[in-house]
């Protein structure tokens, strides 16, 4: 048995059908009790992957964007930008660097890595698989030390082509 918790208002959406469904799909025992706890229970495997699947759509991500971590090939990784920033000012300013203006950057974050983002809370989550997830993590990185958007897309752009192969510069 698991028991991790979710921000409430993340855990409130898993109701009715939802959870049926959620259920179905990770053939284990979920319940939501007071608040934002969820209880899973099943077998071993079945319980991780349902930890994983809950803590993906509390991070914010869709259940059918989350159900990705079902596959061998799919991760899941969150930055706390609480660990690096103390300022809630900085975070703030931070998340508006990495979504972009009307979400540019993070649609290309998301395009060249082959990944999927989720800024929630003072939180950016990834899935994708290892080489995308390293290369967002790359263009991530450099955004919140402060550098250029253009400069974060180049040392993107030249992860990808080192992942697949090329040794173009």
């Amino acid at each position: 048995m698991e028991q991790i918790l979710i921000p409430m208002e993340r855990a409130r959406l898993l109701n009715g059908q939802r959870l049926e469904e959620l259920r179905s799909k990770l053939r284990c025992k979920i319940e939501v009790l007071e608040g934002n706890s969820i209880v899973i229970s099943g077998d071993g495997y079945d319980e991780y992957n349902a930890k994983n699947v809950i803590q993906a759509f509390g991070r914010g991500f869709s259940l059918a964007t989350a159900y990705k971590l079902l596959l061998d090939t799919y991760f899941f990784k969150y930055i706390d930008l609480r660990d690096m920033f103390r300022n809630k000012n900085q975070v703030k300013r931070i998340k508006a660097r990495i979504i972009g203006e009307e979400g540019r950057s993070k649609e290309y974050i998301q395009q060249v890595s082959e990944t999927e983002l989720a800024i929630y809370g003072d939180t950016v989550s990834i899935i994708g698989t290892v080489e995308g997830i390293g290369i967002a993590t790359i263009g991530i990185n450099a955004l919140v030390a402060g550098a250029a958007h253009r400069k974060a897309y180049k040392l993107m752009e030249l992860a990808r082509r080192r992942a697949d192969g090329s040794n173009i510069r």
